[in-house]
Parts: structure tokens; C-alpha cells; sequence
């Protein structure tokens, strides 16, 4: 799946970590690479617009697509 796989789905302001960092306490730093398209985490047949965004320091980024897939529920991708 163009080398990204699913890591979670969730709520605006939950307890997710990525790379050990709270994802929502970071501000986010969008790439500037296109957007992908993806499958919703829980349903295949759906296709989504993911941004390419980082978090973290700048010398060691911790890298994720996202969406959000309804009204303040979010779906994570990773690299890998």
C-alpha cells in the first residue's frame, strides 16, 4: 500500500503516541508532498485523502498521514 500501514484510528485529543511523542500536543508540520490515497481503516472500500504531516524534532521527524474521517475522528498511517 505505497509503503505506509495503518496505525490507528481515534477521536480529536486522544492518548496517541507516535515515535514515542503525544501526537496531539505536537503542531504538525505538513511536508509539502502530495496527499495520498488511502483505504479507511475500517472500512476497505473507502478511499481517503491522507496528508503527509511530521512531528517532533526537525533532525529526527516522526513522519504520518492522516485524515479526518468524520467529524473529529481521525485516521493514522505510518511509514513502513
Amino acid at each position: 500500500m505505497n509503503g505506509w500501514r495503518y496505525a490507528h484510528i481515534g477521536v480529536e485529543g486522544d492518548e496517541l503516541r507516535l515515535g514515542g511523542i503525544e501526537v496531539w500536543q505536537q503542531k504538525w508540520r505538513r511536508t509539502g508532498e502530495d496527499a495520498l490515497q488511502l483505504p479507511h481503516p475500517q472500512y476497505d472500500n473507502q478511499r481517503h485523502s491522507f496528508d503527509i504531516c511530521e512531528i517532533g524534532a526537525f533532525d529526527h521527524p516522526v513522519r504520518f498521514a492522516v485524515s479526518e474521517l468524520s467529524s473529529g475522528v481521525y485516521g493514522f498511517y505510518v511509514p513502513g
